[in-house]
């Protein structure tokens, strides 16, 4: 070959510099394989290892919900100020753009609506669709409690197994029911449950009490549920609260979509979630941003 004959004997083999092994930065995921934990990276932010995830899922059993009846209207705006996006695969086909390039949890169990037994669900996304998709982890709803607990903890179980073999993580949402307590003791055995089985990362509620208990027994991420609307400074402490008590991130639907200004609400959230902004000095900095985005629009 040409260039054979200038060929310098090599010597920047740095004997003296033991090989860099880096760990992985999120709870209980350092022995995951490289693929996986490259979806987790998509998620989670590597410097606060939190996520701002926007549910925009509801509409697999609820339908059209208040701030989701247009999602290319009131969604996509939101987009750049997400860590990762939780949507069913027909939102993610039809509406969002190929071009986000954050992480896509996607909602991969269904079969209820709110007429019947919410419970009685099934795996509804096939592994490979999930591959086509290039989601970042699939997301599959657990009744412990429920009339159907046996059914849904399966179906979770079957995913992580699909997920493994295919680099995918899976999350276990623990469901709450009308009759199902959300304390301290129910959510930490519901959370524990589904990381006992497979799960790498798992979805729950917030709890006033004993919140500290619930993350700290569960050996993977907890991500925190937004749950029903609340106003937007209550929205913010709950959130400042769960990421104070070790929770990995927050996982908001309605209090952002459904806040008199989503975009400068998930934008406070996220100085909550990454910075550990206090909830007052974030609800100014939302106020703030409501107020400029008032002005540029008329």
């Amino acid at each position: 070959m040409a260039d054979t004959d200038d060929i310098r004997e090599t010597k920047n083999y740095f004997p003296g510099i033991p090989a860099r092994h880096e760990g992985f930065y999120l709870k209980g995921s350092h022995q995951l394989d490289w693929g996986m934990r490259n979806r987790l990276a998509r998620i989670f932010r590597p410097v606060s290892a939190r996520t701002v995830m926007l549910a925009i899922d509801h509409g697999y059993f609820l339908g059209p919900t208040t701030g989701l009846e247009r999602v290319d209207i009131t969604i996509l705006p939101l987009l750049p100020y997400a860590d990762a996006l939780m949507c069913t695969r027909g939102i993610l086909r039809s509406t969002i753009p190929a071009s986000f390039g954050n992480g896509v949890v996607m909602r991969s169990s269904g079969g209820a609506s709110t007429l019947k037994e919410m419970s009685n669900e099934h795996i509804a996304v096939d592994i490979e669709d999930a591959v086509r998709m290039n989601v970042s982890a699939m997301a599959v709803q657990v009744f412990i409690g429920g009339k159907f607990e046996t059914q849904t903890v399966n179906n979770m179980t079957r995913l992580v197994d699909m997920g493994l073999r295919h680099g995918i993580p899976t999350m276990g949402v623990t469901a709450v029911g009308k009759n199902l307590a959300r304390d301290a003791r129910y959510l930490g055995l519901a959370s524990r449950i589904c990381a006992e089985l497979g799960a790498q990362i798992v979805k729950t509620y917030y709890c006033e009490e004993g919140f500290e208990t619930v993350t700290a027994a569960c050996p993977v991420p907890i991500v925190m549920a937004g749950g029903k609307k609340l106003p937007e400074l209550e929205a913010l402490t709950m959130a400042y609260n769960a990421v104070s008590q070790g929770a990995s991130g927050v996982d908001m639907g309605r209090n952002i979509f459904q806040a008199e200004a989503p975009a400068a609400m998930i934008q406070a959230v996220g100085k909550v979630v990454h910075e550990l902004m206090k909830p007052k000095q974030a609800y100014e900095f939302y106020l703030t941003l409501k107020n400029e985005q008032a002005k540029e629009r008329k």
